[in-house]
């Protein structure tokens, strides 16, 4: 049984969140893949109190991010990839040098 919510996509959310307890499993998953293992990004994701998940390297963390143009992600990249090393990583030393440039405070990388 299919509810019609008039509007708000949160609603359809929480519609489709309760229907799902409601009905059976199967239905929504491809065959064969209940229960199988996550893999990529969920793999290492561990699980919060609110159901949100969350990489373990990313606890205690927080998103800092910016638009710019093409070109800077272009060049970020060339960088870390001649470097071996990540966008964050480069990200992380750029911040920590403006930071003791501006606010003469030395951050823990």
């Amino acid at each position: 049984m299919t509810k019609k919510t008039a509007g708000n996509s949160l609603q359809a959310m929480l519609d489709r969140a309760s229907s799902a307890e409601e009905g059976p499993v199967a239905a929504a998953t491809p065959s064969g893949m209940a229960g199988a293992r996550p893999r990529g990004r969920d793999r290492a994701a561990t699980e919060t109190a609110g159901g949100k998940q969350i990489k373990p390297s990313r606890v205690g963390t927080k998103m800092i991010g910016g638009h710019f143009p093409p070109e800077i992600s272009m060049q970020l990249r060339m960088i870390a990839a001649e470097e071996d090393t990540t966008v964050q990583a480069l990200l992380a030393e750029a911040i920590a040098d403006l930071l003791t440039k501006k606010a003469g405070r030395k951050i823990a990388r």
